[in-house]
């Protein structure tokens, strides 16, 4: 099993805003598009536009219909790898390709020692591991780490490609480990909250409840061992993001 670094001060991640993701795909495919040349190049499609198509995509948007008549909505949900602090898909790989960053807490697939055998994904609780069948090793979210310290790029561009192209500013990147940046603000006056607390995995990325709605978000629906193990635990929880973003 990997050890993982004690707890790092800083914490690279994402505040994702529920209230403002109009589901545009722009960060779905702008993040395709930067890794696909970028460090986890290639992101591989197969029979993309045949009956079946699929391939390795490190950020997706669900739909959900919620409510019901005039007060019903659609909320979308954008899902990614939520560099947790104590993420099960590192402590499982056999190799040590799965690893958590000392220096920012970003987590990463080292595709030389990564040998496919999907320990990663199956114990991936929120289903944000992704198998390339055609390079035949795991690939996640990166937070555009090849981006966001690129000294090249004008500031505005040294954030995850996800973020600079949302067109509504539902995406924001920072320092969540520093209760004095401008993410850990947002997240502090919005009521940012993780999802599926239980697990114990403290993910980094927080999500910003719709602001008409910012009344105690529901208890999680808790997830048996046999659950998460099956992957029957990321349908329990878009169930329990249906119940958030009901109320």
């Amino acid at each position: 099993m990997t050890a993982l670094p004690a707890t790092t001060a800083k914490k690279l991640g994402l505040v994702i805003d529920l209230d403002t993701c109009v589901g545009c795909q722009a960060c779905a495919t702008s993040c395709k598009e930067w890794n696909t040349q970028g460090y986890s190049a290639p992101l591989t499609d197969q029979d993309p536009y045949g009956a079946d198509p699929h391939g390795a995509w490190l950020n997706r948007v669900h739909g959900f219909e919620v409510g019901e008549g005039d007060k019903g909505r659609t909320v979308h949900f954008p899902r990614s790898c939520l560099h947790c602090e104590t993420p099960d898909c590192v402590t499982v790989c056999p190799t040590g390709a799965s690893y958590k960053r000392a220096e920012d807490g970003i987590v990463l697939v080292n595709p030389d020692t990564c040998i496919g055998c999907k320990l990663c994904s199956w114990a991936c609780a929120y289903g944000a591991r992704e198998y390339d069948y055609d390079d035949g090793v795991m690939k996640k979210c990166t937070l555009c780490v090849d981006r966001i310290y690129n000294e090249t790029f004008a500031p505005e561009d040294r954030v995850p490609a996800c973020v600079r192209a949302c067109p509504t500013g539902a995406r924001h990147f920072g320092d969540i480990g520093d209760p004095n940046s401008a993410v850990s603000q947002l997240v502090a006056e919005r009521g940012g909250f993780d999802l599926l607390p239980e697990f114990g995995y403290k993910p980094v990325n927080k999500y910003l409840p719709p602001r008409q709605r910012r009344d105690e978000v529901p208890p999680p629906v808790r997830a048996t061992e046999k659950e998460v193990a099956t992957g029957a635990a990321v349908e329990k929880l878009f169930a329990w993001v249906d119940r958030v973003m009901s109320r």
